[in-house]
């Protein structure tokens, strides 16, 4: 008779158990950055954009700084784009916050001093122009005239390159702001 050896096997099972780890973001103050983040952005595409449009209905060469700035503000609107993708995956990491805001930081402060110059720079700068032209003008011209809508257009220009610079500040310290923002999210949730 034969005899039947059968050895005894043993099934292995190995699992990889995928730990997510979700962080906490302060969502009021994230959406707060988000909504004043998109309107300095904005504000400052729409300005250069009509100052690029004026400089070549007046055959005017347009400064490296105004494309320059219309960029920076665009890769802004697009860095909030994809950090509202991420959140809704449920994926916003501090590290890509703390990256991505550490880039756009230096970009805005570049443009930032550039704009900083024009506006305060040593000779005929746009505020001392603006002051002895427009804000100087005494009195103001009145009255439906020619003069009236010159002195009312130099006046919105004046008043956008202020706009450009204050919401220029504003940007380059809310990127601070997140920067520092990602980090206790990265440090309370370690």
């Amino acid at each position: 008779m034969a005899s039947t050896i059968t050895s005894g096997s043993l099934v292995y099972e190995h699992r990889i158990v995928e730990r997510i780890h979700k962080y906490h973001w302060p969502a009021v103050q994230l959406n707060v950055w988000m909504l004043i983040m998109l309107i300095a952005s904005c504000l400052i595409i729409g300005v250069f954009a009509t100052f690029i449009q004026i400089q070549q209905v007046l055959l005017l060469p347009i400064p490296w700084y105004f494309p320059y700035y219309i960029t920076v503000a665009s890769l802004t609107t697009a860095f909030i784009l994809l950090l509202l993708w991420l959140i809704f995956q449920r994926r916003l990491l501090p590290s890509i916050v703390m990256i991505g805001g550490f880039v756009l930081f230096v970009l805005w402060l570049v443009g930032l001093v550039v704009i900083s110059i024009q506006l305060w720079g040593p000779e005929g700068s746009v505020s001392s122009n603006c002051n002895l032209f427009v804000f100087g003008a005494d009195p103001p011209p009145r009255g439906q005239s020619l003069e009236t809508l010159a002195w009312l257009q130099q006046r919105s220009t004046c008043q956008s390159w202020q706009a450009v610079f204050a919401f220029g500040l504003i940007g380059a310290i809310f990127l601070l702001w997140i920067m520092v923002m990602a980090y206790q999210v990265f440090a309370d949730d370690s």
